[in-house]
């Protein structure tokens, strides 16, 4: 049998699992709500610490090189973006700071982001103001239902309408839906950040291409990937389902460097379950993703599952799936139950 067995714990981190707070975060424990968060502080300021000073290094007359620029690039990808872009997932549903100090709230999207490729404030409106109200259902944006979910030209079509017609499309859905404050501050992040980027390149346009512009286009990028995998196995029967049209990944390295992310399902049922209590979750209600019928990775994250659909690997993604119960499927029933999954689902316009 190549898939993985039922687990009965995970190795992602609990809040027991927690380290001591640093001096630092510390200090921190008066400004913010919940003491699990602390690990936000010292990535925030780790990040600020780094990135800027770097960043304006590089707009200084006659000091950029491309070598410079690939190694300031190199450390943003490997050391921050995926923490950071996580630790804005998870603010954005939990406020860090507390309710004296909230405009310290808007340091992580309005100041960090543009570094982290992020336009201000467009997560949020995405995220919180569309994304789960709809569920990746008919009216949300960035459903994957209605493409044939193995098929790299369907994933292009997906991405390609997103990078380029998002930021018209999602204040339109806000002001659709009456959330007028919601769209005006996205429609604002997304068009202040653009001109900021076109003006900041007449002054330095090696500089602003590394540090904000060649971020926004990969980050685009990482984040389409991420949703078609994490929305990629959908039941055509209850698409509404979170336990069948969301996917969970246990026991990755993403868990443990992005603070469980990969608990995709549990994140869908429950938006606002804070991120040390999803591996408890999980294990603790996995009769009911059984029952379910719900599919289970270990040991690969969202952008290996986009990627082996996209070389339509099959075979690779049964031997992560995990078996949560009842007779053992075999290698062909699981790669079945995957393209039966992954069938576009036609929606009406």
């Amino acid at each position: 049998m190549s898939a993985v067995a039922v687990p009965t714990s995970t190795s992602d981190p609990t809040e027991a699992t927690l380290p001591r707070p640093n001096n630092l975060e510390r200090w921190a424990l008066g400004y913010i709500i919940d003491p699990r968060d602390l690990p936000f502080v010292t990535l925030m300021a780790s990040a600020s610490l780094v990135l800027f000073p770097a960043a304006a290094y590089l707009f200084v007359p006659g000091r950029f090189r491309w070598w410079l620029g690939l190694a300031y690039f190199a450390v943003l990808m490997l050391v921050f973006i995926d923490r950071y872009t996580l630790m804005l997932h998870n603010t954005s549903h939990r406020p860090l700071f507390k309710p004296e100090h909230r405009w310290m709230n808007h340091y992580i999207p309005a100041i960090l982001g543009p570094f982290c490729g992020q336009s201000p404030f467009t997560y949020f409106g995405h995220h919180l103001g569309m994304h789960h109200p709809e569920n990746n259902l008919r009216e949300d944006l960035s459903s994957t239902m209605r493409f044939q979910r193995d098929r790299l030209d369907h994933w292009l079509r997906y991405f390609l309408r997103f990078f380029f017609l998002g930021a018209i499309e999602l204040p339109m859905y806000l002001w659709r839906k009456k959330r007028d404050k919601l769209a005006r501050r996205t429609l604002a992040g997304e068009v202040g950040f653009v001109l900021c980027v076109a003006a900041l390149c007449w002054v330095n346009w090696q500089a602003t291409l590394t540090v904000f512009i060649a971020p926004f286009v990969t980050m685009r990028f990482l984040m389409m990937a991420g949703n078609w995998g994490q929305h990629a196995f959908v039941d055509r029967e209850r698409p509404e389902n979170p336990y069948v049209n969301s996917i969970t990944c246990i026991n990755t390295r993403y868990n443990r460097r992005c603070f469980n992310d990969g608990y995709h399902i549990g994140h869908h049922v429950k938006a606002n379950r804070h991120w040390t209590e999803m591996p408890g979750d999980f294990i603790g209600t996995m009769g009911t993703y059984a029952s379910e019928g719900a599919i289970v990775f270990e040991g690969i994250d969202f952008f290996q599952v986009w990627l082996y659909l996209m070389l339509r690997r099959y075979d690779w993604l049964a031997r992560r799936y995990v078996h949560l119960g009842g007779e053992p499927k075999s290698r062909e029933q699981i790669i079945a139950l995957f393209k039966e999954r992954l069938r576009a689902i036609p929606v009406a316009p």
